[in-house]
């Protein structure tokens, strides 16, 4: 059997629409993307597998150009023949969420999955180990699953009229998507739509998964991101229709925020990040009845709130943030405005915990400085070495998203402080001579060490995202702070 005959098999045994009968139109639905010459054999039987192998048909019989763009997006056009309709995928989820939450989710993870519109291949290449800080276990991962730009593409790309369609990655308009130079394809992309807020949002997961279960909750109208009472609102109604995941809102101002301001959208999933591990440090008072209120022993500065009733929830998170976007005290560097700029926000995170509604708001300020022209309160220069790109949702949570330049450079480090022929980085240095005096280093721990020293560093970006420190002007500062709370 040729792979394409294996292909139209296992399109006609997926979920998709396609049945027996249909057979013949699958196969000629399959020809007329990739050629009628002899197919290429598959590796295995595996759908990406196959595949695989029909891009590389389609290439032979010159069907498309041997570029990445045009065979990522022949592939997702294949994979689409194995995906349900938006509608039919949508009718499943929802039936199955007549069993459980989970229930839905896991069939709709599995399916994006089987379907390659999470890319599982390429998300294994990551390196992901954790580290032990004083702030507790750490992950580190240094993201490597994101693909290269093609130069063909990216030049060919300049050339190609910018038709605003769609206006973004994050937009709903993404669905089914051919893809075109320079922007992904999106063929066998689905969308959950529910409602938030007496609004129409969607649920998708992330391609490029940097956890388990990453989920993005987004607008159904393409807006900027903001933080403001419907926020905190919609992110405890998403943990209420699915309390198996967590979900957070980036901040919405630049430095602080993650890369997409223009679309208003929150990240899920279900894993259990360092920051949710952590503990109260000391119990707070916000004068709001059934909540509590706790300083959470974490770097960046993080009040805790923990309460059955949503809505009392929701007016303590809006106390917490109209008192943050306006407070300043110059002690320790906090300004709320400079030359009418706006500084601070928050980044709030909800989370159930049985019967418990749980949100986590961490101060954010965007503010820069002769000092400091990155930010204040952003990685500062000695550690940018390692990390000097924005502190979003997920490195607040304490899993750090690290450049993959670092698989070679931290390899070269290592060679570095074992006196071994070597090409680290010049950046590298100063932190590798530190290290390499302070400790034996081995060919048996030289690894350890330099992932050791890692999480310290990362540990340390946090330290500087925080807006409150932890010594004694901090703490005290971050009490002021509680007390205008409640002023």
């Amino acid at each position: 059997m040729t792979s394409l005959e294996q292909f139209v098999t296992a399109v006609i045994a997926s979920p998709s629409q396609y049945t027996e009968l249909d057979r013949i139109y699958v196969h000629n639905r399959i020809l007329g993307l990739v050629g009628e010459g002899q197919s290429v054999a598959a590796a295995d039987d595996q759908v990406v597998s196959l595949v695989d192998a029909l891009v590389q048909t389609a290439i032979q019989n010159g069907q498309i150009e041997d570029g990445q763009s045009d065979r990522d997006i022949l592939a997702d056009q294949l994979l689409d023949l194995v995906t349900p309709l938006p509608s039919a995928m949508n009718q499943r989820f929802w039936d199955k969420y007549q069993v459980s939450p989970a229930t839905a989710t896991d069939d709709f993870f599995k399916l994006s999955k089987d379907n390659d519109y999470i890319k599982t291949r390429a998300i294994a290449k990551n390196v992901v180990f954790p580290a032990k800080t004083d702030f507790g276990d750490l992950e580190i991962t240094i993201n490597l699953s994101k693909p290269e730009k093609d130069p063909k593409a990216i030049a060919a790309a300049r050339d190609q009229p910018e038709d605003g369609y769609p206006l973004c990655q994050l937009c709903m308009q993404n669905e089914g998507y051919k893809g075109r130079l320079g922007y992904p394809a999106r063929s066998n992309h689905r969308v959950i739509r529910l409602m938030l807020g007496g609004e129409t949002w969607g649920f998708q997961y992330s391609p490029y998964a940097y956890f388990n279960e990453h989920s993005i909750f987004l607008d159904e109208v393409h807006r900027p991101m903001v933080i403001n009472r419907q926020t905190f609102t919609n992110l405890l109604e998403i943990v209420k229709q699915l309390p198996h995941y967590f979900v957070g809102s980036n901040a919405d101002l630049p430095i602080v925020g993650g890369s997409m301001l223009t679309h208003e959208h929150y990240q899920g999933g279900r894993h259990s990040f360092p920051m949710m591990k952590a503990p109260i440090a000391r119990p707070i008072d916000l004068g709001v009845e059934g909540v509590q209120a706790g300083i959470v022993k974490w770097p960046m500065s993080t009040i805790r709130l923990t309460s059955k009733d949503i809505v009392a929830l929701t007016d303590a998170a809006v106390k917490i943030h109209d008192t943050c976007i306006n407070y300043s005290d110059e002690s320790v560097d906090v300004r709320a405005y400079t030359d009418g700029t706006r500084h601070h926000t928050t980044t709030p995170i909800a989370r159930k915990v049985g019967d418990d509604y749980v949100m986590d708001i961490v101060l954010r300020d965007n503010q820069t400085s002769a000092e400091f022209p990155d930010g204040i309160f952003h990685p500062h220069q000695d550690v940018q070495h390692i990390k000097k790109e924005n502190i979003g949702l997920i490195e607040v949570m304490g899993r750090a998203i690290l450049p993959a330049r670092l698989k070679t450079e931290l390899a070269e480090v290592a060679k570095y402080m074992l006196d071994q022929p070597n090409e680290m980085v010049a950046m590298h240095q100063p932190w590798a001579d530190q290290l390499k005096a302070s400790q034996e280093i081995t060919e048996a721990n030289a690894t350890q060490v330099v992932h050791t020293a890692v999480g310290n560093v990362f540990a340390r970006v946090l330290a500087d995202a925080g807006v409150f420190k932890w010594d004694a002007a901090g703490e005290a500062a971050f009490d002021r702070f509680v007390a205008t709370i409640n002023g």
